[in-house]
């Protein structure tokens, strides 16, 4: 690394990307002790590779503060405190370079040094990266060594051009900090001020009391973290006034220190992303299609399913999952660039599911589109063996069509591509439906599936906010096909109105689901029990005595059975319908308004049904960490449910950073991966164990 006008270092042992660190911090950095950084702040800004690279920084002496996105560069930079940004263009060089250029006017205000990576496949870019404003750059591959001289560089031209000015501690007093070393929590002056502590020095267990009980989970995850060999990692938390906050924390030989991050709230799409691939995730994938149909865009849609992840999270552990369903993501999202001219659009729907969609899109271009993607997740390579397999199905809209029927058309799609393994892609165009769409076959499928045992139920926890005690399920069916393997409730009930058979289906599901609760171990037997009834169900006369007898032949306590009205469709004679849910409560049922938020009309069933539980739907719950809107939408949807009495519970609960914001506006209960998936019986009576 040195100045852009000078030539870049040459080294040996090289760090190629997403290398981890080595063993040893003077192996690593090529310094002696006293030529490390005193701990300085370094604000890291990697698309594709942070955590190595924050690993690396923090191996070298520095205090990483990492960064993924380039939403609100400048303000973060600022706020960071830090005299030292590095920038890393390996494999997202376009949107590095807008990084770049978003904080050179912040680092030449505060006299910082601005250092990008670049890989020696771009260096005919260096041009480029000069023009955007970065002060200095380092060649990548590059080793440890090479690394933390180049910091050591430039911040040397950071300080030259502050005027020598000693600006550790002039940053020291207004710097958000704190040190944790002989088990005692050590304030800076700032942060000590800001929560209005006492003291500045505290014992570890009194400054866990500064923090909201839902947020001290989060706290001792991350000492974990750290416990198990994490050189740096972070947390969130709210500060008493009710602001954000993230702690990024780096463990040294003598202590841990952390650093604080204000957080600004985000809006638009950058506040709905995935955590895991940190892709927009599935609430913003159907604001995109909401948004492209009806601006009569005519998009297309591909739904693409990873399969045989389970087999990865088997063999590996869940964390193994999670690792391979990163590395696909990130190259499935560099095939369809490529292969679309930069016009798809990618998120993660859920599980294994991704989401691309293509504004104005035509057959050809959705099919090399797919064919991209099936070629890079088949691609092994000695160092990136890929186990996954992959199946897509497609759709391209219609005139006039709703973006949940397009998107419902798409999945149908897949369900076909599954069915043929080998077959390639399944793309239905306007005017050809016939030739690809599954639902006939699956309705025709559905009367032996009844007898023969292919419907199966499954249940997810409901954990409480309070204690983190498992303290109910939701009943979910899944149709175990001989042919298209596991199917979920969607295309069940799809099938089943196709063939007429919608009210058996929905009493076998119901019934199953008692018996099975009725027979659980002792372990369960202060589990609630959540049923899932239709509207259809509710406005069929007679439907209440049936289902309080259906409940007494099981021998299932009715005080321990909640019914779950889903809005999958509109309740036309509300009336009717209160007097059947009046009828199950006075048979001891409670009652529950399932996906509250996104339904028909929510407020009116609140205001004429009887009710005892709101269930938030999985949209409402995950944008609780977007922008101040989603927050307050939120918020005001759980007051209103409070103030009439009802418990709140949060469907689709996936981090821990949502789990705090919910428990912290009053929800009751959360329903989520952050705990678990649907699971069977026995893998349910584990859990429970677990969480005791």
């Amino acid at each position: 690394m040195v100045p852009l006008h000078g030539k870049a270092l040459a080294g040996r042992r090289r760090i190629d990307r997403g290398a981890q660190g080595h063993d040893g911090t003077h192996a690593l950095t090529g310094l002696e002790p006293g030529d490390a950084p005193q701990a300085a702040d370094l604000f890291v800004l990697s698309f594709q590779h942070r955590n190595a690279l924050m690993a690396a920084a923090g191996q070298a002496g520095w205090h990483p503060i990492g960064a993924r996105r380039s939403g609100d560069l400048s303000r973060r930079f600022v706020a960071s405190g830090a005299h030292l940004a590095l920038v890393d263009t390996r494999d997202a060089l376009d949107e590095a370079l807008g990084a770049i250029r978003a904080l050179a006017d912040a680092a030449q205000a505060n006299a910082a040094g601005l250092l990008a990576i670049v890989s020696r496949d771009d260096v005919h870019h260096l041009g480029d990266v000069f023009a955007a404003g970065a002060t200095h750059y380092v060649l990548a591959p590059f080793d440890g060594a090479e690394l933390g001289q180049a910091l050591r560089f430039a911040a040397r031209h950071a300080e030259r051009i502050a005027g020598g000015v000693d600006r550790t501690g002039l940053a020291a007093a207004d710097t958000l900090g704190w040190r944790w070393a002989d088990g005692q929590i050590s304030l800076s002056p700032a942060l000590a001020q800001r929560i209005g502590a006492a003291a500045r020095r505290l014992p570890l267990s009194r400054a866990y009391r500064l923090l909201r009980p839902a947020d001290r989970a989060g706290a001792r995850a991350a000492r974990r973290r750290l416990a198990a060999g994490h050189a740096t990692t972070a947390f969130t938390h709210l500060l008493p006034g009710g602001e954000r906050v993230a702690h990024h924390l780096t463990a040294g030989a003598t202590g841990v220190s952390g650093l604080i991050e204000l957080l600004r709230p985000g809006g638009g799409e950058s506040a709905h992303r995935d955590p895991l691939t940190d892709l927009p995730d599935e609430h913003a994938a159907r604001r995109w299609l909401t948004r492209a149909v009806g601006g009569g865009t005519r998009p297309g849609v591909l739904i693409v399913g990873l399969s045989r992840l389970q087999t990865v999270n088997s063999l590996y552990g869940r964390a193994g999952g999670d690792v391979l369903l990163q590395a696909a993501a990130r190259r499935i999202e560099r095939a369809v660039q490529d292969a679309s001219g930069g016009r798809a659009w990618l998120a993660r729907l859920a599980g294994a599911d991704l989401f691309i969609g293509v504004p104005r899109a035509r057959r050809a271009e959705l099919e090399a589109v797919a064919e991209a993607i099936t070629s890079t997740v088949g691609a092994e390579t000695e160092r990136h063996p890929m186990l996954l397999g992959v199946d897509i199905g497609g759709a391209i809209a219609a005139a006039d069509e709703a973006a949940g029927v397009l998107l419902r058309r798409a999945h149908i799609a897949l369900v076909d591509a599954r069915a043929e393994p080998g077959s390639g892609p399944r793309i239905v165009v306007p005017g050809h439906e016939a030739a690809t769409p599954r639902l006939p076959r699956l309705a025709e499928d559905l009367r032996r599936a009844l007898t023969s045992g292919e419907i199966e139920l499954v249940f997810q926890p409901q954990v409480r906010m309070a204690d983190g005690r498992i303290s109910g399920v939701e009943a979910l069916a899944r149709w175990r096909h001989p042919e298209f393997g596991a199917l979920g409730a969607d295309l069940l009930f799809g099938a089943a109105e196709r063939a007429g058979l919608s009210e058996r289906v929905s009493a076998h599901v119901q019934t199953r689901a008692l018996e099975l609760a009725a027979a659980w171990p002792t372990d369960l037997a202060t589990l609630r029990l959540s049923v899932n009834v239709t509207a259809r169900d509710i406005a069929r006369p007679g439907f209440a005595t049936a289902f309080l007898e259906m409940l007494a032949s099981s021998g299932f306590e009715a005080a321990r059975t909640t019914v779950e009205i889903t809005e999958d469709a509109l309740i036309e004679d509300l009336p009717a319908a209160a007097a059947a849910l009046t009828r199950l409560r006075e048979g001891g049922c409670a009652v529950a308004l399932d996906d509250f938020g996104t339904g028909y009309s929510s407020l009116a069933y609140l205001n004429a049904l009887p009710i005892d539980w709101l269930k938030l739907d999985r949209c409402l719950s995950q944008g609780i960490t977007g922008g101040a809107r989603d927050r307050i939408v939120v918020r005001s949807v759980i007051d209103l449910a409070r103030s009439l009495g009802l418990e709140v519970i949060a469907e689709g609960v996936e981090t821990e950073e949502q789990r705090a914001l919910l428990a912290a506006e009053g929800c009751a209960s959360f329903q989520g991966f952050l705990c678990s998936g649907p699971v069977a019986t026995a893998a349910l009576v584990e859990l429970v164990r677990a969480h005791v």
